[in-house]
């Protein structure tokens, strides 16, 4: 293993140059920095993160909480962390990824041990119970997601309100008149989960502002659920899904089909979802896309910050039109303005 003190002989200076250099603690002349540089990329050298951390008073290490459970889509969850850990490495951090779902001890303990520089939390609740902690943690926080409460907060998400409201606009443009939400699980519901709740206080307004008819249904994530809601809300004669559950989306259209429907031409189905995931279907899926790499950056740069803005940043709704959506085969003018 390369040390400071290869680096310092191969450079011709002292240990304590090659610190200073790492470090920019002192001024040193720009012809010794850049041989002291010079000999860092050469021999490989990488500086000890603990002594780095002495040194600084720095861990170069954001922890990221991304609870794992259950009811989560891992495969979204990991573009999330993928996005963190691409912009946090832009910034030469490390990310501690902290999966267990600890509550407010978590936080206390991450902050309380230093292992970290900053945290960036994920799965909020509406009501979310680590508030008063994140609010009094003496290092930056920054939350993916947006709890009923704010203030103080630094907050970065999709605006899922507006999201549920173009769902609703999309297809009533379209000329359907009675459509159906394919929800999350049950427990995300039940857990209060922010931006489930969000998404559907904007698909309601939608409904009731378009005069469209709409069932509301959470489908546990299994092709057990997927078909018992699929038996509910197709027996009520709808002509599109709005679907916001990415753990149903691979076994959906295989299931529609084994019911002898075709997509679009007998039903429309429009998805909230990563855009890989809309767009690698065997009909490619009109969908609002979850911009889960650029949230996480966003995440990233504020948490650098030594005071985050205490603000919520609502990043705007894209809804891509593909091949899973179309006119009814008997649509519904829109009513007059």
């Amino acid at each position: 293993m390369v040390t400071i003190a290869d680096v310092a002989r191969a450079a011709g200076v002292s240990p304590s140059t090659v610190s200073y250099v790492l470090s920019g603690k002192r001024s040193i002349s720009e012809g010794t920095r850049r041989r002291v540089e010079r000999s860092i990329r050469e021999l490989g050298y990488h500086p000890n993160a603990g002594a780095r951390a002495l040194a600084s008073s720095r861990t170069n290490v954001l922890a990221l909480v991304a609870p794992l459970r259950a009811d989560v889509n891992v495969p979204v969850v990991m573009q999330f962390v993928g996005g963190v850990v691409t912009r946090a490495r832009a910034h030469d951090h490390d990310v501690l990824l902290l999966t267990e779902d600890e509550g407010p001890d978590g936080l206390r303990r991450v902050a309380g041990s230093a292992l970290a520089d900053a945290v960036i939390v994920m799965d909020v609740e509406a009501a979310e119970p680590r508030l008063p902690v994140l609010r009094s943690l003496p290092l930056p926080a920054v939350l993916i997601g947006v709890p009923d409460e704010p203030h103080g907060l630094a907050c970065v998400d999709l605006d899922f309100t507006a999201a549920g409201a173009a769902c609703v606009g999309h297809l009533a443009e379209l000329g359907h008149r009675a459509i159906a939400l394919v929800g999350p699980s049950p427990a995300v519901y039940a857990r209060g989960t922010s931006y489930a709740g969000r998404f559907l206080r904007g698909f309601r307004a939608a409904v009731a502002q378009r005069a469209v008819r709409a069932a509301e249904r959470p489908c546990p994530p299994s092709y057990d659920g997927l078909r018992a809601c699929l038996d509910d809300v197709l027996g009520q004669g709808v002509t599109a899904l709005v679907v916001h559950n990415e753990a149903v989306l691979g076994p959906l259209l295989p299931e529609l089909a084994r019911r002898g429907l075709r997509v679009p031409e007998d039903i429309s189905v429009l998805a909230v979802c990563p855009a890989d995931m809309a767009e690698f279907q065997a009909v490619p899926l009109s969908s609002v896309d979850i911009p889960s790499a650029e949230l996480g950056g966003l995440a990233v740069e504020l948490a650098m910050s030594a005071a985050p803005p205490a603000r919520v940043r609502l990043l705007p709704p894209r809804l891509t039109s593909r091949a899973s959506t179309a006119p009814p085969r008997t649509a519904t003018p829109l009513p007059s303005s």
